[in-house]
């Protein structure tokens, strides 16, 4: 499995980015995917993770109604779309993926994952 994550650049304060993941390989229905993010100087950081189904999705607090992730199982893609971006959202964001059992099942911690992409750069200005 092998994950692409894309879409990241500079906005301004407010302004909106989105992010692409795509995943290569027949199995991305079977994993739980799941956006990180790891400013300079900073441990990496749970941002957003969503279900095998997309039915189940959780967000660390400072980006609760703010951002949302989504997917497209037709497409290997996983989505994070940053509404309101703050210049506290600068930093690289990964994606992960984790085989999951259960089509329920979200993951929030990094150990968990068994796959991760390069990282996209986010910038933001205030």
């Amino acid at each position: 499995v092998q994950l692409q994550a894309s879409g990241g650049g500079s906005a301004e304060a407010g302004g909106s980015l989105r992010l692409s993941c795509a995943v290569s390989g027949r199995t991305f229905r079977d994993h739980a995917m799941g956006w990180f993010r790891q400013a300079p100087g900073k441990e990496r950081e749970f941002v957003a993770a969503i279900s095998r189904s997309g039915g189940n999705t959780d967000y660390v607090d400072s980006v609760k109604g703010r951002f949302i992730i989504s997917r497209d199982n037709a497409k290997n893609t996983v989505y994070l779309q940053m509404n309101s971006l703050k210049p506290e959202d600068t930093a690289v964001y990964l994606c992960a993926a984790y085989r999951a059992l259960r089509h329920t099942t979200v993951v929030v911690s990094t150990g968990r994952y068994d796959y991760w992409g390069q990282g996209t750069l986010v910038t933001v200005s205030s």
